[in-house]
């Protein structure tokens, strides 16, 4: 949260804050809202609203203690909101002022950067604990106090959540206990290290993920995390599935092929089910099935027969069963997210409005939420964004215009220029020249005809490829080619920057990836023309420009943009899968560390593939050698490195087959788990490119827009006109409220900007980028309506119950304390 606890100091009495709020928030106490000079007050609380009391009026202490209880609904209305947008559940709100400083002080970037990097250094340890990289190997007192430093900083962390959640909430909250017990057991192993000076079997290490996963900042792994658990039962289900015909196939296949003594892999029922496994990921066919095929040709039919129904049936299925499973998990997932944020803009209403107007929310509470809110928004953007929801024009905000809340506060607000172009202003001849290259930079042909270059540069760089042999070097050899197709990026660059103009030019994705892939082949050229060797990689990036044909065809266009939106999401499912490697790897570590080495396993079926021997041909003597036993589990990195071997499954058995037979034959439920971890992590991520790419063409036959343009990316796009008496009649608002807010300067430019080019009104436009939030809005919309008619009637009821008058409180008067008369003409948003 965005520094929540900044109040806005200087700020005047005003007409708003003598009307006091229906709802006081928890953070004020009784005496803040009492007055002091022995009248016995003018305010108490009752059934948490404010009501008039009798005793000697004291206007004065009645104003400063009705703003500071405004100051507080501002700050818990922002809290409100802050924990519908991180969709944190209400009952971890703060619920008093003690509460709110531990609130505050826990929800800081500081603390979040504090969380991440005590995570990442409890992990990071293992590269120095025994067994080490060699490198960077510490001695036993030094890595277990930077541990128990680490754990000292996390117990600092769980004390501030303790005293803002309270005792009750936070042994109720899962997570955190989840978190604590992990703590303390860390914290008795990393004490016994210290005393002992001396690692021993720490598997418990694997749980260190516990603590980076609680970061404020991984989020979207917890959601991983959380979905790969809702989709486990069906899961579970299929694989169970799997399993029995597995054990049916393995007591099948002993009773067949046990009885030829040179066929090692059925020769016991543990070797069958262990052999059928293997096939499951082919990494063992068709070495599995020789040696009884050799003896009987028709045995090829039990292989047969087990691969399609295990591999081409009920793998298939369990994809499908996992991706119906994601789907609606998906879906779900988006509707409770929606009522979430919905719930927490109820809450957020009822802390803005004034008992003397309880309907809607006036300029003057809005900009005091939005202080707290986004404590680094200007004057003119918070205004901005005021009038973005006030679609109707009216003096305030009802509870319908708030709720778009969340959809416009992202929004990047500049003006709109008065003319078409950028060059409109430029004098007659100018004005021609850029008019000439706008049209010709938007003309079809001129499309087409850069896509016909790109083509043909294309073909050229497979052809000039070809044709070089292995002795070839970039220092002895620049292509002319490279420096025609260049010249030709270039100029195509400058043509499009100076007819649609640098901001229009650069709002595109599109345009940015012509403009990255053509400033690379620069300095690639660069690199050539001085002989700068390190740099000859930047070469290999000229195809890229390739992937500018696919905006050709939609369907492309399609396939690429859900690639480029899948990756945010697909980074943290990337971090979730090392979450898993690094649990796997540190037992891997304490149990397999330094079993394999060279000539090991000579006694198991894979021994020549750790084999290392010198063979005499002729005069030469040759070192044949197999190098598994570099698969091994000796340190982290190490470790990764095979566990992403495992992941891949090619001859992943010989792994398996050398550590079990230096260990012993357990050993290998080791693998197996593994491998079906990383199948369950795999199917998931597998489920959501599915869905991901579904949903996206589902959108577009839904939403069937027609792109003239396919570079054409405007987004999310709201428009907001401003006229000159209302940006008068806000500034003066402005100054009453916060005269001393260096923020005014903002507003002061409006009208600067209206003085400078003699207009009475100015057009803003308000941008962000589309979300797959936006996307499913749009998606769901007969369904969002029924969502929101079933949340009205499980929950407006007591909203309505507590906007209720208080029977002797005076009747709502909505003229009273006139705001500035907004203009109506806000345009509606669009999402392209």
């Amino acid at each position: 949260m965005e520094c929540l606890c900044r109040q806005a100091a200087g700020c005047r009495e005003d007409q708003t804050h003598n009307e006091s709020p229906v709802v006081i928030s928890s953070y004020a106490s009784t005496l803040e809202l009492g007055c002091t000079d022995g009248g016995g007050g003018n305010y108490d609380i009752v059934n948490n609203a404010v009501i008039s009391t009798p005793g000697p009026q004291n206007h004065r202490g009645q104003n400063v203690s009705l703003r500071q209880s405004w100051e507080m609904n501002y700050q818990e209305a922002a809290i409100y909101l802050q924990e519908g947008e991180n969709n944190d559940k209400f009952f971890t709100h703060p619920r008093n002022p003690k509460a709110l400083a531990a609130y505050l002080f826990a929800h800081n970037h500081l603390f979040y950067m504090m969380e991440l990097l005590t995570g990442l250094l409890l992990m990071m340890l293992s590269l120095c604990e025994a067994p080490a990289v060699p490198s960077l190997r510490l001695d036993v007192y030094v890595h277990a106090t930077l541990e128990l430093l680490a754990l000292v900083m996390v117990a600092f962390e769980l004390c501030m959540k303790l005293r803002w959640l309270g005792f009750g909430t936070f042994i109720r909250h899962k997570r955190t206990m989840v978190k604590t017990c992990v703590l303390l057991l860390q914290f008795v192993e990393a004490i016994v290290v210290l005393i002992r000076q001396t690692s021993h079997v720490r598997v418990t290490r694997a749980l260190r993920p516990i603590f980076l996963v609680d970061c404020r900042y991984c989020g979207a792994v917890r959601r991983n995390l959380r979905q790969i658990f809702q989709s486990l039962p069906p899961f579970i289900d299929i694989l169970l599935l799997l399993l029995f015909f597995m054990v049916i196939f393995a007591i099948l296949g002993f009773c067949l092929f046990s009885p030829n003594t040179s066929d090692p892999y059925f020769s016991t029922l543990e070797n069958s089910l262990v052999s059928l496994f293997v096939l499951l990921t082919t990494a063992n066919f068709p070495d599995v099935m020789m040696p009884a095929y050799s003896k009987n040709r028709w045995s090829c039919v039990f292989f047969i027969v087990y691969l399609s129904i295990e591999l081409y049936f009920i793998m298939n299925l369990l994809l499908a069963v996992v991706f119906d499973t994601f789907n609606d998990v998906e879906k779900m997932k988006f509707k409770s997210l929606l009522l979430h944020k919905r719930s927490a803009i109820d809450h957020a209403f009822q802390l803005l409005v004034s008992r003397q107007r309880p309907m809607g929310v006036s300029l003057k509470q809005f900009d005091g939420l939005m202080r707290f809110y986004r404590p680094r928004m200007s004057a003119r953007d918070r205004f901005l964004t005021y009038k973005a929801l006030n679609t109707s024009g009216a003096p305030m905000l009802s509870l319908q215009d708030f709720y778009k809340f969340y959809e416009v506060t992202g929004l990047k607000w500049k003006a709109r220029r008065s003319g078409e172009h950028w060059f409109d202003d430029l004098p007659h001849t100018t004005f021609l020249i850029f008019k000439g290259i706008n049209l010709l930079v938007k003309s079809k042909g001129f499309q087409y005809a850069m896509y016909a270059v790109v083509a043909i540069n294309g073909v050229w760089i497979l052809v000039e490829t070809y044709t070089l042999n292995s002795g070839f070097s970039w220092s002895r050899f620049v292509p002319w080619s490279y420096i025609v197709f260049l010249t030709i990026y270039g100029v195509e660059v400058l043509l499009k920057i100076s007819g649609l103009g640098p901001m229009a030019y650069f709002s595109s994705g599109w345009n940015l990836f012509d403009f990255s892939v053509t400033v690379f082949a620069f300095l690639g050229l660069i690199a050539l023309a001085f002989d700068m060797e390190p740099f000859y990689f930047i070469v290999v990036l000229r195809p890229l420009q390739l992937l500018r044909l696919f905006k050709i065809k939609q369907r492309y266009r399609n396939v690429l943009d859900t690639m480029f939106e899948l990756f945010p999401r697909m980074a943290s499912l990337g971090l979730t899968l090392i979450i898993f490697y690094y649990s796997f790897a540190i037992v891997g570590m304490e149990f397999f560390a330094d079993v394999v080495y060279p000539n090991c396993c000579n006694a198991s079926t894979v021994a020549d593939s750790y084999r290392q021997i010198n063979i005499t041909i002729g005069n030469k003597t040759v070192l044949e050698e197999g190098y598994y036993y570099l698969n091994n589990f000796n340190n982290i990195l190490s470790s990764f490195v095979t566990l992403f071997e495992l992941t891949v499954v090619n001859n992943w058995y010989i792994t398996m087959e050398g550590v079990t037979s230096m260990t012993s034959h357990w050993s290998r439920l080791y693998f197996m788990t593994f491998y079906i971890v990383t199948m369950v992590v795999m199917t998931i991520i597998v489920a959501f490119i599915l869905d991901a790419f579904v949903f996206r063409m589902n959108y577009s036959r839904k939403n069937r827009e027609p792109v003239e343009n396919p570079e054409d990316e405007n987004g999310i796009v709201f428009e907001v006109e401003v006229s000159r008496d209302e940006a008068l009649a806000t500034l003066e608002l402005y100054k009453q409220t916060c005269p001393g807010q260096s923020s005014l300067s903002s507003l002061q430019g409006v009208l600067t900007a209206m003085d400078r080019g003699g207009h009475l009104s100015l057009v803003y436009l308000g941008r962000r980028s589309r979300t797959k939030s936006d996307l499913s809005i749009k998606m769901y919309e007969e369904e969002i309506q029924e969502w929101y008619a079933e949340y009205s009637r499980e929950n407006l009821p007591q909203s309505d119950q507590s906007l209720e008058l208080d029977p002797e409180s005076p009747a709502p008067d909505l003229s009273t304390c006139p705001e500035p008369q907004l203009n109506s003409q806000t345009g509606p948003h669009r999402i392209n």
